[in-house]
């Protein structure tokens, strides 16, 4: 049996690590889906998936993906996969446009993440600069952003999916091209992102990172590839900056 103090340790141990990270962070870069909503909560990305594989088989072009990936159930994965064997063809342009259709469709339906729009508007508050790095569509996300009454806090900072799909994350060019546009160096930022691809990102382009995980396996996956800080929920994020414990802003 642990001692009470055994127990505390860790826990205040984390809080000191994700208060150091809000103290330095005059710029902050979110990925969208994940942590600031659920895109696909009532249209199922596995189902947009499904029907993104339909569709090449009946263009003839199923085999383009390998079994595994036939059954994925991130549409993101199988775009990856198409413009690898097919890179700057128009049916990569097309693929890319129906996932765009889907992504648009998925936004009435999209479940804001708890706490992410009151953290975003007390650190746009605080005059900490705030951008979007995502691999999802810009417009997607500015049409969400929109339904939320939260685009002016980013505008005109949304870097998401371009033509060229080698540089989704985690190659670092959404967050380099963020930073470039708020004139923030990379230590002065943080990103805040769910995955190991926006870690991977994060350490690319030399950016501070906190990990969100809305449940336990996302956090072993983040842990395991080296994030030190994971949250399963951005509350005490933003209670920290209510107590003043986060960083202030770059004006």
């Amino acid at each position: 049996m642990t001692s009470d103090t055994d127990q505390t340790e860790p826990v205040a141990e984390r809080a000191d690590g994700l208060r150091d990270l809000l103290a330095g962070a005059r710029f902050v870069l979110w990925d969208f889906d994940g942590p600031i909503c659920r895109l696909f909560a009532g249209y199922t990305a596995d189902r947009v998936a499904g029907e993104l594989v339909d569709w090449l088989e009946r263009l003839g072009l199923k085999e383009l993906l390998t079994e595994e990936e036939q059954v994925h159930p991130d549409p993101h994965v199988l775009l990856g996969a198409v413009d690898r064997r097919r890179h700057r063809s128009d049916l990569v342009a097309e693929f890319e446009e129906r996932l765009t259709r889907e992504e648009l469709r998925a936004v009435p339906t999209a479940r804001p993440t708890a706490y992410a729009d009151p953290l975003i508007r007390t650190w746009s508050a605080l005059g900490v600069g705030l951008a979007i790095t995502t691999n999802n569509s810009p417009r997607v996300v500015d049409e969400y952003l929109g339904t939320r009454g939260l685009l002016d806090c980013f505008a005109p900072h949304v870097y998401g999916r371009t033509r060229d799909l080698r540089l989704l994350k985690p190659d670092p060019y959404c967050l380099n091209r963020a930073l470039s546009a708020l004139g923030a160096a990379p230590g002065q930022a943080l990103m805040v992102g769910d995955t190991t691809s926006d870690l991977t990102a994060a350490r690319r382009a030399g950016v501070p990172f906190l990990g969100y995980a809305r449940n336990e396996e996302k956090a072993k996956l983040l842990r395991r590839a080296g994030a030190e800080t994971v949250v399963h929920s951005l509350e005490p994020v933003l209670r920290l900056l209510w107590e003043g414990g986060g960083g202030r802003g770059h004006a």
